[in-house]
């Protein structure tokens, strides 16, 4: 049985994966001026649940918060996600949702 990898444990299992994730990932693509850390998370989230990605989506959604979209806003991607990616996906997405807002670090 696999447990779920995340930022923080992600060094644990595979340090240059976690490295990539840092530098790569976080420390140069999030970084680029072109598109807002909120369209990318807005981007990003859409993927996810669109692919079916659950397990990274409760992660990106508190990271999504920390960019500045509100619940109300998250809720609004995700139902009008539903009518390109599908209904099931957006459920999924909207049961990511949490009550209140959280610290994802």
């Amino acid at each position: 049985m696999s447990h779920h990898l995340d930022r923080n444990n992600l060094q644990q299992a595979s340090p240059k994966l976690a490295e990539i994730t840092e530098t790569l990932l976080f420390g140069d693509i999030w970084q680029r001026n072109v598109l807002t850390p909120r369209e990318r998370s807005l981007i990003t989230l859409a993927c996810l649940a669109a692919l079916g990605r659950e397990k990274q989506l409760a992660w990106h959604i508190c990271f999504a918060e920390e960019n500045g979209l509100s619940r109300e806003e998250l809720s609004e991607a995700f139902t009008h996600m539903a009518f390109y990616a599908g209904w099931p996906a957006a459920v999924t997405a909207l049961g990511y949702l949490p009550e209140e807002k959280r610290s994802c670090r």
